[in-house]
């Protein structure tokens, strides 16, 4: 929103009808002058004391303390204390942002905001940069678990910095599980159509998409996809519903073992979906899996490029996953092409505002 300077004509409203003789003037231009100077020295004097001693003396923070102590508030802020904050009806929707995705957050809590369930959203910072920007606008929306990874490689698709940026998420979905919390996790290049909760409904361990474009039959079954060529299935880390049962405990947990036994290298440069898919498939058999329906959440490769399936199911899309394409500028042009790109004009409907 641009700002206006609003200048006002200048005159004096106080001005006497009979002029001062002109020695009288000098004298009292000089004494204005030098009250401006003893005033103006008063006046930080009083700033300092205030700003400096104001926890001895009760008053309110000074203005050279109010951005430290906000800081190290939000430092030292812990994710239990955030997720009992956030959190509604015992569930809470998390991101992991580092600071270059922060026009995606944006533009997905705006979608969010649509639905009604924004004050649910927990921002997992992972850069001191985002932690504040966030907390700033939006205070106690956001939260850093340390150690912070590299913020200047974390967003490199591929890269070792991505691998450790995307291997946290388990630990942080199962430290809000036993806090005894449902959980949602969504990747921030999503957009919401629809409210996606009466879809999670029933008492399933763990809810997922399909990463696959083949078009399903619109009945299709909810049950763990077949493996396929690597031996494994192809489930999307992108969108996962957890309640906190043992069963979805024990995914997370053998999530973050398959991490560890695959870590990144040159050779392979993985992520962290190839480690869920093998934790589901090897838990499959003691936990309640739940397919959600691809009508409702379609991944990029099918939405974005079989134009044919998108109007035979129009009015089903609940949330859009803006996969199946690399690159921050490519991901923006194509959410341009579809109206989704909302941030342009929509953006005072996020709880961020203009960023």
């Amino acid at each position: 929103m641009s700002s206006f300077l609003h200048q006002r004509t200048s005159h004096n409203s106080f001005s006497e009808p009979y002029p001062i003789s002109p020695r009288s003037s000098a004298n009292y231009q000089r004494s204005i002058a030098l009250f401006n100077r003893t005033g103006l020295l008063v006046l930080l004097s009083l700033l300092v004391v205030l700003g400096v001693f104001s926890p001895w003396f009760g008053f309110p923070e000074g203005l050279f303390t109010s951005s430290r102590v906000s800081l190290s508030k939000w430092r030292d802020y812990t994710l239990s204390e955030a997720v009992s904050n956030v959190a509604k009806n015992g569930t809470v929707i998390v991101c992991a942002v580092s600071q270059p995705y922060l026009p995606f957050l944006n533009n997905w809590l705006i979608s969010i905001a649509r639905q009604k369930h924004q004050e649910k959203v927990l921002v997992i910072a992972e850069d001191y940069a985002t932690l504040y920007k966030v907390n700033e606008k939006w205070p106690g929306h956001a939260v850093l678990i340390p150690p912070a990874p590299d913020a200047q490689t974390a967003h490199k698709f591929g890269s070792q910095g991505f691998f450790n940026f995307t291997s946290r998420r388990p630990r942080h979905l199962l430290h809000i599980l036993d806090l005894g919390y449902n959980v949602m996790y969504n990747d921030v290049d999503m957009v919401w159509l629809a409210d996606p909760f009466p879809y999670l409904q029933g008492e399933h361990d763990v809810y997922f998409t399909d990463d696959m474009a083949a078009v399903k039959p619109l009945n299709h079954s909810h049950d763990l996809p077949p493996p396929g060529k690597k031996g494994r299935t192809y489930i999307c880390s992108c969108m996962i519903y957890l309640r906190p049962t043992s069963g979805a405990k024990l995914v997370m947990k053998k999530w973050i073992e398959e991490l560890q036994a695959q870590p990144w290298s040159k050779a392979k440069k993985s992520n962290d979906q190839p480690a869920f898919n093998w934790a589901l498939n090897k838990t499959a058999g003691q936990v309640d899996l739940y397919l959600l329906p691809q009508a409702a959440f379609p991944t990029g490769g099918l939405y974005f490029k079989n134009h044919t399936w998108v109007q035979e199911t129009k009015g089903m899309h609940v949330i859009i996953h803006n996969n199946y394409i690399t690159g921050f500028e490519k991901k923006i042009k194509r959410f341009h092409d579809f109206d989704l790109w909302l941030v342009d004009d929509h953006a005072l409907e996020s709880p961020l505002g203009r960023l």
